[in-house]
C-alpha cells in the first residue's frame, strides 16, 4: 500500500493550493480517506476526511467554506483544494487511511508573506 502526497509548496496569504494524494496499493473506492496536518511544534490536527462511495465529506471547523475535500476513484487520487489559505495552515499535509493506520510521507504548505 501507498499513498504519495503533492502539490504543496509556499504560498502568500490568501492565495490557494492544490494538494494531490496518489494511492496504490489498495481497493481505494472502498475507504474513507482523510486529510491530516502538523504545524512545526504541534501534534497532528485531522482537517479532513470523505468517504469512499457516498463521497460524504468533513472538515473541521478552522477550514470550513475554504477547504475543499474531492477524490476519483476511477484514478485513485484525492485532492484538497485549499482557498483563502492563512499563516496558520502552515503544517506538513498528509494523507490517511486513518482506520488501517496507513499515511503518506507528508507534504509541504506554507503561508507567508
Amino acid at each position: 500500500l501507498e499513498l504519495v502526497e503533492s502539490g504543496g509548496g509556499v504560498v502568500q496569504p490568501g492565495g490557494s493550493l492544490r494538494l494531490s494524494c496518489a494511492a496504490s496499493g489498495f481497493t481505494f473506492s472502498n475507504y474513507g480517506m482523510n486529510w491530516v496536518r502538523q504545524a512545526p511544534g504541534k501534534g497532528p490536527e485531522w482537517v479532513s476526511s470523505i468517504n469512499g462511495g457516498s463521497g460524504i465529506t468533513t472538515y473541521v471547523d478552522s477550514v470550513k467554506g475554504r477547504f475543499t475535500i474531492s477524490r476519483d476513484n476511477a484514478n485513485n487520487i484525492m485532492y484538497l483544494q485549499m482557498n483563502s489559505l492563512k499563516p496558520e495552515d502552515t503544517a506538513v499535509y498528509y494523507c490517511a487511511r486513518l482506520v488501517s493506520g496507513y499515511w503518506g510521507q507528508g507534504t509541504q504548505v506554507t503561508v507567508s508573506s
